[in-house]
């Protein structure tokens, strides 16, 4: 590789700006994405600390690189430790981008009829609901309780699953691709109280919680008013119609038509 320019005992070739290009782009990403929180200060103060290190190692001071060295292991997994929220938090914002998705596909797409048919059916008789559609995520991990069915999906199951005299209609419903998983699920409660200047009830702070944590979607039927909700991350789509709902859940789970 035909070196670019020289600095001092350093050769600069095309290979090391790519590399800097690189870096640099992921830094400035997780900037933005940090900015915000405390852990910002943190991962500035291990940045400086690689750059002594790799200067250190560069002019042969070995002690003091060894002991930067150290110190940046200390430095990372303390970061690692304090901040899991944070970090959780910007791994469920790579995996919500379509270039990840385009790795992961579901096939969800088979179902999306059935549920749809079925989410109309329980809107209209005001039975309440909460469906879970993982996209890029285990959700198991984080929800409570649950009866294992791992049954096809469709809407003559899911209608008596949260038929209001089924022992499985208190929870939330698992489905994962074409198979419903698991029934009667707990779910993590959302610290929100009101969302769009709404106040939330019990489903709602359910789907909501969840969706902060892993990357899914979940759906609710309200009992009360029989309107139908979307929560993805930490937004919530209130009142979708019935003849949108098949393209809003295509679009989040990034399904063809």
């Amino acid at each position: 590789m035909i070196d670019l320019f020289k600095i001092g005992f350093l050769n600069f070739n095309l290979f090391d700006a790519l590399d800097i290009l690189i870096v640099a782009s992921i830094f400035y990403w997780l900037y933005k994405s940090l900015k915000d929180s405390i852990a910002i200060q943190i991962l500035f103060g291990l940045v400086i600390i690689i750059g002594l290190s790799f200067i250190t190692e560069s002019i042969k001071l070995k002690s003091i690189n060894w002991i930067l060295k150290t110190i940046s292991d200390i430095w990372l997994i303390a970061f690692i430790i304090i901040f899991q929220t944070e970090i959780r938090k910007l791994l469920l914002l790579i995996t919500h981008t379509k270039i990840f998705r385009f790795f992961v596909k579901s096939k969800i797409s088979e179902t999306i009829e059935e549920l749809e048919e079925a989410i109309e059916e329980l809107s209209k008789s005001h039975i309440g609901a909460l469906i879970i559609l993982p996209r890029t995520q285990n959700v198991m991990m984080s929800i409570g309780g649950g009866v294992t069915l791992q049954a096809n999906v469709t809407k003559e199951l899911i209608a008596s699953i949260f038929n209001p005299k089924s022992p499985l209609h208190d929870g939330a419903i698992v489905i994962d691709n074409q198979v419903i998983t698991n029934a009667r699920c707990t779910l993590p409660l959302a610290n929100d109280i009101k969302k769009n200047g709404k106040n939330l009830g019990m489903r709602h702070k359910a789907a909501l919680g969840l969706t902060q944590m892993v990357d899914a979607i979940v759906i609710v039927v309200s009992e009360e008013t029989g309107r139908i909700s979307i929560a993805d991350g930490d937004d919530l789509m209130y009142d979708i119609k019935f003849n949108e709902l098949s393209k809003i859940i295509k679009d989040k789970l990034n399904v063809k038509n």
